[in-house]
C-alpha cells in the first residue's frame, strides 16, 4: 500500500488586481449573466472564454422545466465555441454569477462536475491548458489549468 496525496494550487486576488486581458473576461461572464434562462432556480451563471484565435464567446445557463434538458454556462460557451471555432483551442474561461438576490455571488463559484469534465475534454481537444477564473464580487479565484478542479477525472489514474 501507497499513501499518495495531491495539491491544488491556485491564486486568489481581487478584481483590482487582474490584467487587462484578465479583468475584460471576467467582465463578459458577469454581463453573460443577463442572458441566463433560470426561471426554476433564479441562480443566473455566466461564462466568457478567451480562444487561441483572440475571439471571446459567452454562455450563460439555459433551464428547462425537465432539469436535465438544461445546460450550464460553462458547456453552453464551450459548446458554442467549438461549433462557430472548431480550430480553436480555449486559452481561458471566466465564470461568474448572480444568486437569487440578483446580485453577484460574494465569492466565486466552482464548475459543476459534469462542467469540469466538459473543461477537461476541451483542453485535451486543445492540447494546452486552459486557465480558468473563479469570479466573485471581491475575489477573484485564477487557476492554471483544469486538473486544479478536477484531480480525478474520467481517465487513466497514473
Amino acid at each position: 500500500m501507497e499513501y499518495k496525496k495531491t495539491d491544488i494550487h491556485f491564486i486568489q486576488c481581487s478584481p483590482e488586481e487582474l490584467d487587462e486581458s484578465d479583468r475584460k473576461l471576467v467582465e463578459l461572464a458577469r454581463q453573460a449573466t443577463y442572458t441566463a434562462y433560470a426561471p426554476y432556480s433564479h441562480f443566473c451563471v455566466g461564462a466568457a472564454l478567451l480562444l487561441d484565435n483572440g475571439c471571446h464567446v459567452c454562455g450563460s445557463n439555459q433551464e428547462n422545466a425537465a432539469f436535465g434538458a438544461g445546460t450550464c454556462a460553462e458547456r453552453t460557451a464551450l459548446f458554442y465555441a467549438h461549433a462557430q471555432h472548431p480550430d480553436a483551442a480555449v486559452k481561458a474561461i471566466a465564470i461568474a454569477a448572480r444568486g437569487t438576490d440578483g446580485e453577484f455571488t460574494q465569492q466565486p463559484i466552482a464548475p459543476c462536475g459534469v462542467c469540469r469534465q466538459a473543461l477537461l475534454e476541451a483542453q485535451k481537444r486543445g492540447q494546452s491548458p486552459i486557465r480558468l477564473l473563479l469570479a466573485g464580487r471581491t475575489t477573484i479565484v485564477m487557476m492554471s489549468g483544469v486538473e486544479c478542479v478536477l484531480p480525478f477525472a474520467f481517465e487513466e489514474i497514473v
